[in-house]
């Protein structure tokens, strides 16, 4: 089981306000350097005159060297391109040429059977309207059947009268051998161990993403091989190989030539409740074909950026990793992934749905990437009515990014993808989580005086740290508006450093540290940590709710979290 450390279980992230500057800890933090500097001496700043003929121009040039590598891409800046240029006979012949690579494209990945490659084509042209649409021989609907035909664990498998024991044969041990380490000069053997189950008859096993991380890591380079054990066979080690692997999901499906003594159905955690028992089967500390029960905790805790999952009170430990989180009936309703260490009974399992949604892109092969528009929202609640959702609240936008290039603004009301209804940020993340970065969707949005648009935006490739990208991208009173939640405005021409609150998004870092509207305050600076997967700011504040005294604040987040999509 992965231990979560106080970093990467995002708890310290939430109101996390620091003391006096002098007490803020920022022994592992790196300068940010000239991120946010002023212009250099050798800029070319002389007056230039643009006209829009000049900017079309431009663009289709851009565009065109775009057509072979980014297909995609180009065939949906052509489209934007279009439509603000509706006479334009060079801006058609452009989309032209752009959605007939497109075309070209599904037609050889539909040829080669390759059919998410052919979905993700197939819905590019749809979002651009492709003339020629119909003419195609088959539909969205038609390729997800043929996507999901031959992928493992989607169809149900009759286990009438399995017992527990069948339940702990279906469950095996995933053992990656690492070689051996020498400490003081003595030799130890190395190696991980996690849990897996099998989804299919002919050798198909999930696990966690974590547990195999070294195979797959590029930038590690020793020894790892890795296997599996067979809980009737504990002593036999089975050669598996990895077939593909989400490490933001922390999932991952492996391949292996044996026969299952038993498969498992995978349920739906909508069948489940806070308070329901269910059970983990797995390897804690290597004592394989172990079973503990304990009940769902809460179904909703934002441990990781995509999305929600289980809070457990089964008792797991390293070992665990991967196995199994069944029903009463037998039945998979999520994978066990982490814990925090120290902290009995307090353990998470990732909900059956991601798993589901996962499988046909695992089972196509390799590594699984997200998709993402370089944009920050938050779940929008119907005035006076408590907790229902009336669609995701676009809070920030990010220069260069295909939501901004999309028209896509701040104080929008995302309300559907492609057609589907989106009432919250999950909502979302659960339609992108069905989709591979490099294609297009239409977001259906309120804009902010009531008027229903539609928004055509590419989905790019998420990075890593989506608040990286942010803080490298824009300035940084902007930069802060998904980092801790702080909309500045500069108040003074002289001190660059001076700022005025101009909005606080509820529920963020600056919100549960009391910021307000109309709050001055002064950035002293922002650091990144070595790892660059946090930010530290150190800020002078006066905040009307502390009557205007002067303090020394720091705040320390995370730059990912489930907000970015």
């Amino acid at each position: 089981m992965k231990k979560l450390s106080k970093c990467n279980t995002r708890f310290w992230v939430t109101g996390a306000m620091g003391l006096a500057l002098a007490m803020l800890p920022l022994v592992s933090c790196e300068s940010s350097g000239s991120k946010h500097a002023a212009p250099r001496g050798d800029v070319d700043t002389s007056t230039r005159t643009y006209t829009d003929a000049d900017a079309l121009n431009t663009e289709v040039s851009v565009i065109r060297n775009m057509i072979d590598k980014e297909s995609v891409k180009a065939m949906w800046r052509a489209k934007l391109l279009l439509s603000k240029n509706a006479s334009s006979g060079a801006a058609k012949t452009l989309f032209a040429d752009t959605a007939k690579k497109v075309h070209a494209l599904y037609f050889k990945s539909l040829s080669a059977k390759k059919y998410l490659e052919a979905v993700t084509y197939y819905d590019a042209l749809r979002a651009v309207e492709y003339p020629e649409l119909q003419s195609l021989p088959q539909g969205h609907d038609a390729l997800v059947s043929l996507l999901k035909k031959n992928v493992p664990g989607l169809k149900p498998v009759a286990n009438t009268g399995a017992s527990v024991s069948d339940y702990i044969k279906g469950t095996v041990t995933v053992y990656v051998d690492k070689g051996i380490k020498v400490q003081h000069g003595v030799g130890y053997s190395d190696g991980v161990l996690g849990s897996g189950f099998f989804i299919s008859s002919d050798g198909y096993i999930v696990t966690n993403h974590h547990v195999i991380a070294d195979c797959v890591d590029p930038e590690y380079d020793g020894f790892a091989r890795l296997y599996i054990r067979l809980s009737e066979d504990p002593d036999t080690k089975i050669p598996a190989k990895i077939i593909g692997y989400d490490s933001s999901i922390d999932l991952a499906l492996l391949k292996t030539e044996v026969s299952a003594p038993y498969v498992f159905n995978l349920g739906s955690s909508s069948d489940l409740d806070v308070g329901d028992k269910v059970s983990a089967i797995g390897s804690p500390l290597g004592l394989e074909r172990t079973l503990t029960s304990g009940v769902i905790s809460s179904k909703d805790r934002e441990l990781f950026s995509s999305g929600k999952v289980f809070q457990i009170d089964t008792a797991v430990n390293s070992g665990n990793s991967g196995g199994p989180l069944i029903d009463s009936k037998g039945n998979v309703q999520a994978v066990v992934f982490a814990g925090v260490q120290n902290y009995q009974g307090l353990n998470f399992a990732i909900p059956v749905e991601y798993l589901k949604n996962e499988l046909p892109i695992l089972y196509a092969g390799g590594e699984r990437k997200h998709p993402w528009v370089a944009a920050y929202g938050k779940t929008k609640r119907r005035s006076g009515s408590g907790a229902e959702n009336e669609g995701l609240s676009v809070e920030y936008v990010m220069p260069g990014g295909s939501a901004l290039r999309a028209d896509l603004a701040v104080g929008d009301t995302v309300i559907a993808c492609d057609g589907v209804p989106i009432s919250s940020i999950d909502d979302l993340k659960s339609e992108f989580m069905k989709r591979t970065f490099g294609t297009i969707v239409v977001l259906s949005v309120l804009d902010s005086a009531g008027e229903k648009k539609d928004r055509i935006v590419y989905l790019d490739e998420r990075p890593e740290w989506p608040g990286l990208t942010v803080y490298e991208h824009d300035a940084l009173a902007q930069a802060l508006v998904p980092i801790i939640g702080m909309d500045l405005t500069p108040a003074s021409t002289q001190n660059k450093k001076s700022y005025i609150i101009s909005r606080v998004i509820k529920g963020s870092i600056a919100d549960q540290s009391g910021f307000s509207e109309n709050d001055p305050v002064e950035i002293i600076r922002t650091e990144l940590s070595k790892e660059k997967d946090a930010i530290a700011v150190q800020l002078y504040a006066k905040k009307r709710k502390n009557g205007f005294l002067d303090v020394a604040l720091g705040f320390t987040a995370a730059l990912d979290d489930q907000f970015y999509f």
